[in-house]
């Protein structure tokens, strides 16, 4: 293989990575926008979120224990939330003295 085929190559496997990586950052920007609205539809409809996750009752021992940690990791798993969406969860229902 001479080296033009090398270089080609090369460049063809860092366009196909830039391309999938925009792909993902649009998908990533969709799925925020309907988290953002789906949050606001829940808190228009007067709906409590922690009642629909799985698990809730273990969670909210945890904040009572003040195992926060284990707290943040039983939200995330529960729902699959970030860690930044699962952290600020548990420091609100910390503070609300659940």
């Amino acid at each position: 293989m001479d080296i033009t085929a090398v270089f080609l190559l090369a460049f063809a496997l860092l366009l196909a990575g830039s391309l999938i990586e925009r792909k993902i950052d649009r998908t990533a920007s969709r799925t925020a926008r309907v988290e953002r609205k789906l949050d606001l539809i829940i808190e228009h409809l007067g709906i409590d979120a922690t009642s629909v996750v799985p698990n809730m009752d273990g969670v909210l021992a945890l904040v009572r224990e003040g195992k926060k940690v284990q707290a943040i990791k039983m939200y995330r798993e529960a729902t699959g939330v970030g860690l930044k969406e699962a952290k600020d969860e548990i420091d609100r229902l910390a503070a609300d003295g659940r």
